[in-house]
């Protein structure tokens, strides 16, 4: 049996058969030429996709129809109510702060993933240890999103002892700005001391050279107190005003208030400024053992002060998972996570570059600036856009970092659609018409972008 079977019928008289010659590969005279390929039958095709088309109208056909069917319907799913639903979710504060959300997500994540990953897939084309970066790179895609959430959740943590986010910010900022040397201190009361309004503390009577001064104070974190030397009364000098700054606390009791004893620990780096009106006149740093001395002909007569910086707060740090940034910190997690994926996929588009293109670009004169700009972009423009697309449409269907990594305070800031569409549906105040109008607006959203990344596709088979 030859690969075709012709079949030809006349169309003249007496619809006997009748001849003809081809032309242009086609049947002269009436003739009609039918080709069929043996084996291929139609029903048998139809029989083995039913399957998958039931399947893909079971997942995919039914849930859409029904979500737009139920988004018309109010919360019990009896009243009908049209666009109410689509209405109401566009008015409520929540929603449009998704909404927003979901475009900064948009513009910002697949844009970062995608430029890292070019970064990456170029910077280590040479390198002899590409390969193991971009292992360890990619190796975060080996994690779900529910372990990345929990991970991110820690990093962001606020303490510094628990977040690695501000440890590393405390530790730049303390780099540069020296931290209070005793924080949260107060003086003993009926010390002398009194609160000066900016956080420090000044003494209630000015002070006189050849005299002590006695400033006992309390509330001192024993982490403060590592290496700290036991407290010296100080000696009177003439000409001079002196003190001692020190822990009035005996450990297992039995002190005087106010009156330094024995095995008292010493205060040592605190400021002490003497003042006359507003003015600083004088200051001096307590030694180790807590002693200081201050220029009598200035000092004389002024006020002693502490000023706030010697008791001010440690600095914590960023507040990452506050509302003004956390929807920034979840998406720097997502960029941990997708950039790897961006940058295989990249990296594979470069394998296929010319390396003669780039070569007689550089004989000609071009810089790696200009050879990157002018050359490998263009040409890795169509796997740039596979990219884009593709984390696009995953951003928009985002829920598990944002419901993980979010603490309750600031949920509502870092709320997207995909999450209000979980909370609607199955929140506290349900409304299943409200969630289905949130889900076939989502729908809408995929849809222009999927349609973009299928334009693209059937270029790429034209090809």
């Amino acid at each position: 049996m030859s690969d075709a079977e012709v079949s030809k019928v006349s169309s003249g008289r007496g619809g006997r058969p009748g001849g003809g010659r081809l032309r242009n590969g086609r049947p002269s005279g009436g003739v009609r030429v039918r080709l069929r390929v043996p084996g291929t039958r139609p029903w048998i095709a139809a029989g083995f996709l039913l399957p998958a088309l039931l399947l893909l109208g079971a997942l995919v056909v039914y849930p859409i129809a029904f979500s737009v069917y139920r988004s018309l319907f109010d919360a019990s799913g009896k009243g009908f109510v049209g666009l109410g639903n689509y209405g109401a979710m566009f008015s409520d504060d929540g929603i449009r702060t998704a909404l927003k959300n979901n475009v900064l997500w948009v513009v910002v994540a697949p844009t970062v993933s995608t430029a890292l990953g070019l970064i990456f897939a170029v910077l280590t084309e040479r390198i002899r240890w590409g390969t193991a970066f971009k292992l360890i790179v990619f190796m975060p895609m080996a994690i779900s999103m529910l372990a990345a959430g929990i991970i991110f959740r820690l990093v962001y943590d606020q303490d510094p002892e628990r977040g690695v986010a501000n440890a590393v910010w405390v530790g730049i900022h303390d780099t540069f700005a020296d931290p209070a040397p005793f924080p949260g201190a107060k003086p003993r009361p009926r010390s002398g001391l009194a609160p000066s309004g900016d956080g420090g503390y000044t003494t209630r009577a000015a002070v006189r050279a050849g005299s002590p001064v006695h400033l006992p104070l309390v509330a001192v974190q024993p982490g403060d107190l590592r290496g700290a030397r036991p407290a010296a009364a100080a000696r009177p000098r003439p000409g001079a005003v002196t003190g001692t700054v020190w822990l009035d606390f005996t450990r297992g009791g039995g002190g005087r208030p106010n009156v330094l004893d024995g095995n008292e620990k010493a205060l040592a780096g605190l400021t002490i400024e003497a003042v006359k009106g507003s003015r600083v006149v004088a200051s001096a740093t307590t030694a180790a053992d807590g002693t200081f001395t201050l220029p009598g002909d200035r000092a004389a007569g002024a006020r002693l002060r502490l000023p706030a910086t010697d008791f001010a707060e440690a600095y914590r740090g960023v507040d990452w998972l506050g509302p003004a940034l956390v929807t920034p910190a979840i998406i720097g997690s997502y960029v941990w996570m997708w950039a790897g994926f961006a940058m295989v996929l990249i990296a594979a588009g470069l394998a296929g570059v010319p390396r003669e293109l780039l070569e007689a670009a550089r004989v000609d004169g071009a810089g790696e600036w200009q050879v990157f700009r002018r050359i490998t972009v263009p040409l890795l423009a169509p796997v740039l856009v596979v990219v884009l697309v593709t984390l696009m449409i995953n951003v928009l269907k985002i829920f598990d970092l944002v419901y993980i990594i979010a603490p309750g305070s600031s949920i509502r800031s870092a709320n997207v659609l995909a999450l209000q569409l979980f909370q609607s549906s199955f929140g506290t105040d349900v409304d299943e018409g409200l969630g289905s109008a949130i889900a076939v607006f989502l729908l809408l959203l995929v849809l222009p972008v999927m349609y973009v990344n299928l334009r693209r596709i059937r270029k790429e088979r034209r090809r």
